[in-house]
């Protein structure tokens, strides 16, 4: 492409009469070719204007930034007021507006981000329609497996990707909005068919520094939705009103609790799943907990909202399983359940937690094993102790994701936050493999195991090296299955 098209695409204003012809777009100054245009993006831990001599020694054609460099490089440079900004539209352009050519719906909130965009996924393959996803745990290209590397791709990945669902023929896309992917502009020039709000609670404040700051990355998405799309939030969530405040697109609701315009209640549960009346609609599900029915809702109102008939939206949920490590359950010979769970904020252990006991009852006892991140929120640490001592009969902490701090000082950190009755309920075992073998010990009957803060993940990551293992492998390695 010429240069002044990418630039016009973008929205920038061009006045120099070289216009080269750019065959790349990039922000990794180590990726430039001949050819190529660099965007110098000034990010949370590099700044790329440092890096614009580099960039064009390697080739570049013409540069992006948000400020002129000290000399002149040589080659055009055009200023943005924000390069990060710049880098999603330039990238949209550069594929063809991929979004524009599909039904893009954005799943934003602290939980339940995952499972709503995937039971989207599914049921609109189910229904014969070609798909894409975006998430944490794996994209998909229709039924190609992609592999995820964060929760909402950098723009260069996501375009990419974007375009080649188009190129597969894809319909829809769903995907996890991050709050840094919406902070750091990643999803810049995506146009949006709808936007899904599922509940705010404490998270990332390691980032956010702040709750009203991670509030409000989560309501700018809303606030940037079209006219033409749909927003669907949780009035049920004190903060899911707050997100349609500024919103130009046509406002849904989704409730437990509320007059909504898909209000669901739940009727029956067991660990296997629940019965559930949506919109005066009965439907079996195999999914558990309130939570998990507030993502169903969600689920329903998006595919109604994208033109699917109630009726079929209502039996395709009835044939939905499972999300990989989201309330996953590994039956005992010996009879005790364990649940492996990616619960890793208070909120969502709480959430996990109270739907495991409103099953169990007194029947049996709940024994949590559970441990927080390195390097990331200190404060939730005592928050998540105090939240599973309150609704389990055993804890055991111990190590999740260290990264580069030691795994015993994450587990103080929560063991901190329980007082000395509660710590005569708690085990501390920094060894996650033998914190499970530990757990399965001492289970019998009716219990129930919660492993939880790693889900779906197949990996430790332990001073910047990610380690073999999975929750459920081990789960099953006791089983001797």
């Amino acid at each position: 492409m010429k240069l002044n098209e990418l630039i016009e695409a973008a929205g920038l204003t061009y006045g120099d009469s070289r216009n080269p012809d750019i065959k790349l777009v990039c922000a990794d100054s180590r990726r430039v070719e001949e050819g190529a245009l660099f965007v110098a993006v000034n990010g949370t831990t590099v700044d790329g204007h440092t890096y614009i001599y580099n960039a064009v020694e390697r080739g570049a054609a013409a540069v992006v930034c948000e400020r002129l460099p000290a000399e002149d490089p040589g080659v055009p440079c055009i200023v943005a007021e924000s390069s990060a900004d710049a880098l999603g539209k330039l990238m949209s352009a550069w594929y063809g507006n991929p979004s524009g050519r599909l039904k893009l719906v954005g799943v934003t909130g602290t939980n339940g981000k995952t499972t709503t965009a995937t039971l989207l996924y599914e049921m609109f393959r189910r229904m014969g329609f070609r798909a894409g996803l975006l998430s944490t745990v794996c994209n998909y290209i229709d039924g190609r497996a992609v592999a995820a590397t964060h929760t909402t791709p950098d723009p260069t990945e996501l375009q990419a990707l974007l375009s080649e669902m188009v190129d597969a023929g894809c319909e829809y896309a769903f995907m996890e909005v991050s709050s840094h992917a919406v902070d750091q502009k990643r999803i810049s020039g995506l146009q949006f068919e709808g936007g899904i709000f599922t509940n705010l609670t404490r998270d990332h404040l390691d980032y956010h520094l702040t709750v009203d700051n991670y509030l409000a990355a989560k309501k700018s998405f809303f606030d940037n939705l079209p006219a033409t799309a749909f927003a669907l939030t949780n009035p049920d969530d004190k903060n899911g009103q707050v997100m349609l405040q500024n919103t130009k697109a046509r406002r849904l609701t989704y409730s437990l609790r509320k007059p909504a315009d898909f209000k669901g209640r739940i009727i029956e549960s067991h660990l296997d799943g629940m019965e559930m009346e949506v919109n005066g609609r009965q439907v079996s599900v195999s999914f558990v907990g309130r939570f998990n029915a507030y993502n169903l809702l969600a689920v329903y109102g998006a595919a109604v909202a994208l033109g699917m008939d109630s009726e079929e939206a209502l039996i395709a949920l009835s044939a939905m399983r499972s999300v990989a490590g989201r309330f996953e359950t590994i039956r005992s010979p010996r009879g005790c359940t364990f649940i492996v769970d990616y619960a890793h904020t208070p909120d969502a252990l709480a959430n996990v937690l109270n739907s495991i006991r409103e099953v169990v009852g007194d029947r049996g006892r709940i024994i949590t094993v559970v441990g927080a991140g390195g390097n990331r929120d200190k404060g939730k640490r005592p928050l998540m102790a105090k939240e599973a001592i309150c609704i389990s009969d055993r804890l055991i902490l111990t190590s999740d994701n260290p990264r580069f701090e030691e795994p015993d000082d994450i587990i103080a950190d929560m063991y901190a936050g329980l007082s000395e009755e509660e710590r005569r309920q708690t085990l501390c075992i920094s060894n996650r493999s033998e914190a499970i073998k530990t757990a399965y010990s001492i289970a019998s009957g009716s219990d129930v195991v919660l492993i939880a803060g790693k889900g779906h993940e197949d990996y430790q990551e332990i001073k910047g090296v990610k380690h073999h293992f999975d929750d459920r492998e081990k789960v099953r390695e006791l089983f001797g299955s």
